[in-house]
């Protein structure tokens, strides 16, 4: 068991201090002490018609979700793991999409800024520190209509809790800052930012292109992509479309990529 000197607890009065304020994006958040998966607590706030900017985090996380189906699982208060309800209602739905990659980028930015290491964005939406793997977000649409925003970013994970080798936390990084409060704080900050001017334009995903492609792991890259149906394809990631698909150049040609589990290959010297 960890103390509370070494894995204190997160305070929601003092976040909702520093964070909801006239103006702010931010109406309501709450700490809760476990939970199953704090997006499906959000996904039933959004069907209740709770309002955008409910932020809701956890110190655990029993049946935490990652992308395809796969379980994400932390020792208690050792991680960020939080859900966030938007509703960009006046953004064409066509190009929601592209929230997969703006949180991503606002989390990867607040790591560098508070943590002082370069973190980096891998398609479609991880957060890397070298190749390892510091946070991931899950994005649903619920019906409201409701975008639900899952990140789960490593904080205090020890190199014997990894739950594979190619994990990270911002603890095993040497970060500057391992102090949760200040972290999510840093998030949420860098994320209304984005989401506020992405959103106030109509979604143009040249809000996001440019900061993207300067913090991409993945664009330039040789890659091995798992798709869907469980086949594979490898390549050269060379950019994102208009709608957020990943480009590759594949020896039968140029493949746009919707969805994917992406490996970064290392090229031989």
């Amino acid at each position: 068991m960890f103390s509370d000197l070494e894995r204190p607890p997160l305070d929601a009065r003092f976040l909702s201090g520093r964070l909801i304020r006239p103006g702010s994006l931010w109406t309501q958040i709450d700490v809760l002490a476990e939970t199953e998966s704090t997006n499906a607590v959000v996904a039933a706030a959004a069907a209740a018609g709770a309002p955008e900017g409910l932020v809701v985090t956890a110190e655990h996380q029993s049946s935490g979700r990652g992308r395809l189906g796969r379980t994400w699982t932390t020792p208690p208060r050792s991680a960020l793991l939080t859900s966030i309800l938007l509703r960009p209602t006046a953004v064409p739905a066509a190009r929601w999409p592209w929230l997969g990659l703006l949180v991503p980028l606002a989390v990867a930015a607040a790591v560098r800024r508070v943590g002082e290491i370069p973190a980096q964005v891998k398609w479609p939406n991880d957060v890397l520190v070298e190749d390892r793997k510091l946070a991931g977000i899950l994005l649903e649409r619920v019906d409201g209509p409701a975008a639900v925003v899952g990140i789960g970013l490593n904080v205090t994970l020890r190199e014997s809790e990894k739950p594979h080798p190619a994990a990270t936390s911002l603890a095993l990084e040497h970060a500057a800052t391992t102090d949760r409060v200040t972290v999510l704080a840093a998030v949420l900050r860098e994320l209304a930012t984005r989401y506020q001017a992405w959103r106030d334009a109509d979604g143009d995903p040249e809000t996001i292109l440019p900061e993207y492609r300067e913090h991409s792991a993945t664009l330039g890259r040789q890659v091995r992509v798992e798709l869907p149906d469980g086949t594979f394809l490898e390549g050269r990631a060379r950019d994102l479309a208009d709608d957020g698909r990943l480009i590759v150049d594949t020896p039968d040609g140029v493949r746009p990529l919707a969805a994917g589990d992406v490996t970064h290959l290392r090229t031989s010297s």
